[in-house]
């Protein structure tokens, strides 16, 4: 699939507008979203990215729509991850709900200037080098299990993280986050408050994550068109999606689990498909091999974390 200089501009140019509408008109002001109008912004970015499949099957054929569906399904559960770190970055810094919103947008914002260098980056390296394929699929099979066995990390872990350490060294922390500002004037002398250090965090999760999705994602498809602008509808759709699940995210105790085999199922496509077309074999695992285990996967675990749930809150009644 091939497009030229001007639609690139055109998607970018929508991309800014919509977040310039976004902190300056539909959320000017410091307010808590509603889930309601949550919920509405996570439906109409959905509906959003499904119209633009829409638009590259017309345009480039039905092949290239079903990769992005697939692409984009796959960035937005590995996504999943990220709401978590949101939930454990805002509750240990104290970032009061009303400006969760702007700091996010500015998170959002730094992740897809990172994950659009990602992607070319990875695109060129493996037009390149096509053997990193076996090396990015070995990876994805070792994070996906590693995830898997993993235990859940706490305020502490975040405490005494590196980037923290980093941060304290170099310039003092305000911890009042009382006022909305990145850095405060104290004593005559500039200090970083809470909502940078929290940027930072949510900024240095996202860095994490795209080491492993761009991969996963790469094995969808190598056409940086289809990559780029999944990716990005993805992470859009990000802020409204946490602030609609966020009083229910952390009772689904089986996504990890359901994440991390999908991150390992994407690792041994990745490996087998690269062996078929190596040794001439007849067998790969599909685009929609792979949507149909996102899916499945996701539904699974989200299912039997309501039921265990159910059943916990029963037991405790009874």
């Amino acid at each position: 699939m091939e497009v030229s200089i001007g639609y690139w501009i055109g998607f970018f140019a929508f991309i800014v507008v919509m977040l310039l509408l976004d902190l300056g008109v539909f959320h000017k002001g410091n307010e808590a979203p509603t889930i309601k109008s949550s919920l509405l912004w996570s439906a109409f970015w959905i509906g959003l990215a499904f119209c633009f499949a829409g638009w590259i099957w017309g345009f480039a054929g039905p092949s290239y729509s079903l990769d992005f569906i697939t692409a984009y399904l796959l960035e937005k559960s590995l996504s999943i991850d990220n709401l978590f770190i949101f939930i454990l970055v805002f509750g240990f810094f104290k970032i009061d709900v009303k400006y969760q919103h702007r700091l996010l947008f500015w998170g959002v914002f730094g992740a897809l200037v990172m994950r659009v260098i990602f992607i070319f980056a990875g695109v060129a390296l493996l037009d390149k080098f096509k053997w990193l394929m076996f090396l990015f699929g070995a990876f994805l099979i070792y994070t996906g299990i590693h995830m898997l066995f993993e235990k859940d990390g706490g305020t502490k872990s975040l405490n005494d993280s590196p980037i923290m350490k980093i941060i304290r060294r170099v310039v003092p922390i305000k911890d009042d986050a009382t006022e909305p500002h990145f850095l405060a004037k104290v004593n005559g002398k500039t200090v970083a408050t809470q909502f940078l250090v929290a940027l930072l965090f949510i900024e240095a999760s996202d860095l994490l994550f795209a080491v492993d999705s761009i991969p996963a994602v790469l094995s969808v498809s190598q056409n940086t068109f289809i990559v780029v602008t999944s990716n990005i509808f993805a992470i859009m759709g990000l802020r409204s999606l946490y602030f609609a699940l966020n009083g229910i995210l952390p009772l689904f105790r089986y996504i990890k689990y359901a994440l991390s085999i999908i991150l390992a199922f994407i690792g041994v496509k990745m490996v087998l498909n690269e062996s078929a077309h190596y040794f001439g074999w007849h067998f790969q695992i599909s685009n929609i091999a792979s949507l149909l285990v996102i899916v499945v996967l996701i539904t699974v675990a989200i299912v039997a974390s309501i039921i265990v749930d159910k059943a916990e809150q029963r037991r405790k009644m009874g």
